[in-house]
């Protein structure tokens, strides 16, 4: 008599089951097809699931739709050969696993059992297949790259190095594997690197080493070459690693450095070439000042021209008039007793021809002033005797009643230019007489005080008004209160540039209808006198 494995009791069978399953690879399981109760599990499932709380499988198990029959087309049994397909689940830390799942039914007692069990995938072969050929193009890619490759521990012992790297640093394989990756650095620089090894290890990041600075590698033979290297780095379970890539830049170098050298041969050129042309810029500026002053003095000798032209023929006018006039009537007034008359008439001629020769200085002065053909000459002599002679001879110009007073304190010598002097003396005493009124006074003073001499010339005549002061030292400018009054309009202008030529400062102060004062201050100390 047979007896067969249905008709043993469940107890039994699940021993015998449990005996056998522990040692098949994967997931084993049954499940109560009815109710889901999960009637076993072996070791390996559990760990798979990650919980050994039959209740908790029991829930993981119908969230993952697992032992509950579904693959399976009817209810006959024996089954016909298992189903096989592809499943994924997660356990109840959340991970996914993916394997290949089949599963089959069994009956006990006339009570449905599914038989379940999930063992390695396809896809798990394929990802290792991929991984393979990944592992196979790694090393192409590590062995075969134009760049070296260095894989170094925590301990800074190289455990990887490509063939490049090799022939970069002229070593066979064995020479340098497990070797410190100083031994590839000059000696000079060993403990340094070996610090920085330690703070990079320290924190490691992908990262470009030595920033800013130049770094070199030593080859077997001793001798150096400029490198460039980038740093990354991983982690497994056998420990941390740095990978540095390695690019030697000896021909980039020389490249930048012959680049440098004709950038500074080019910045020495433009240098130069900038000299040149700051040197012909400024000759070009020093030729356009020139030109532009020589233009300038054409023109305003040109406008002299043109104003003298002008004026003469309206100023020389009324002198010429009245020397014709006088001279006609000389001729009949021929008795002694008309004496009277002819000197009236004659002193006309004089005044008139003074006047005449007055201008024509003027204009042979400003001329020479223009062209730069004046330069003082400096004499000592006696100041008072000088100031009297000049008073003597503006006798002639004074108008009635008029009186001129002089004072003089301090030394009694001055060194100056007597000829520019006397020029600057009788034109500000002839503006005093001309624009006094007769019977008025003009006072004349002289100081020598502090190594200065001073001159001063006063009169109480119709003055100036603000206006007319601002443009006082111009070429043939005339007060507004003068049109009446003979002039050229250049006698401040000529004593304003002669007091320059002494290095004296001139002052005015007037004021309409009082009168007008004019200070000229000059260095009487030779010492003090500045070269023309």
């Amino acid at each position: 008599m047979t007896t067969s494995i249905r008709d043993l009791d469940i107890d039994f069978q699940l021993s015998m089951f449990a005996a056998l399953m522990e040692r098949v690879p994967g997931l084993v399981a049954i499940r109560e097809m009815t109710g889901g109760r999960l009637k076993y599990i072996n070791a390996t499932g559990i760990r798979m699931l990650g919980i050994n709380d039959f209740p908790s499988l029991e829930l993981l198990l119908e969230q993952n739709q697992l032992g509950n029959g579904k693959t399976i087309t009817g209810n006959a049994f024996p089954p016909e050969d298992p189903v096989l397909h592809e499943i994924q689940w997660k356990n109840l830390q959340g991970e996914t696993f993916t394997g290949l799942y089949e599963e089959m039914i069994m009956q006990h007692q006339g009570q449905p059992y599914c038989f379940f069990r999930i063992t390695d995938s396809q896809s798990d072969r394929r990802y290792k297949l991929q991984l393979s050929k990944e592992l196979q193009r790694f090393g192409a890619l590590f062995n075969y790259a134009s760049i070296g490759i260095i894989v170094t521990n925590q301990d800074g012992r190289i455990m990887l190095i490509n063939d490049f790297a090799l022939q970069q640093f002229d070593y066979r394989r064995e020479e340098l594997t497990g070797k410190p990756i100083e031994q590839l650095i000059p000696q000079r620089l060993q403990q340094k690197h070996i610090d920085h090894r330690e703070k990079y290890n320290a924190a490691p990041q992908s990262r470009p080493m030595g920033i800013g600075l130049d770094l070199f590698a030593v080859r077997r033979d001793g001798s150096e070459f400029p490198v460039e290297i980038s740093l990354s780095q991983y982690s497994n379970e056998e420990g941390h690693f740095v990978i540095a890539y390695i690019s030697n830049i000896t021909a980039r170098k020389k490249a930048e450095e012959k680049i440098e050298r004709l950038n500074n041969e080019l910045e020495g050129m433009v240098e130069e070439r900038t000299l040149q042309l700051r040197k012909a810029l400024a000759d070009l500026e020093a030729s356009k000042e020139e030109l532009t002053q020589a233009l300038s003095r054409e023109k305003e000798l040109g406008d002299l021209k043109s104003r003298f032209v002008s004026m003469a023929s309206h100023e020389f006018r009324t002198p010429l008039s009245t020397i014709l006039s006088s001279a006609f009537l000389v001729k009949h007034y021929a008795t002694d007793s008309e004496q009277p008359v002819r000197d009236k008439h004659l002193q006309r001629i004089v005044n008139s021809v003074s006047f005449l020769t007055d201008t024509l200085n003027d204009f042979l002065s400003v001329g020479k002033i223009e062209e730069g053909k004046l330069q003082p000459r400096y004499t000592n002599f006696d100041i008072e005797d000088y100031f009297n002679t000049i008073i003597q001879e503006m006798q002639g110009l004074i108008k009635e009643n008029q009186i001129i007073r002089y004072q003089h304190t301090g030394a009694t010598e001055a060194w100056l230019d007597p000829s520019l002097l006397r020029h600057i003396s009788m034109n500000l005493l002839g503006n005093a007489i001309k624009f006094s009124h007769p019977g008025g006074t003009i006072e004349m003073f002289t100081a020598v005080e502090d190594k200065q001499f001073i001159l001063t010339i006063k009169d109480n005549g119709i003055g100036m008004s603000q206006e007319d002061q601002q443009h006082l030292y111009e070429r043939f400018y005339r007060g507004t209160n003068v049109s009446n009054i003979q002039g050229t309009g250049l006698g401040l202008h000529i004593v304003q540039k002669y007091s320059e030529l002494l290095n004296g400062a001139i002052s005015c102060a007037s004021e309409l209808g009082v009168g007008t004062i004019f200070t000229i201050t000059f260095p009487a100390d030779p010492l003090n006198v500045r070269s023309p």
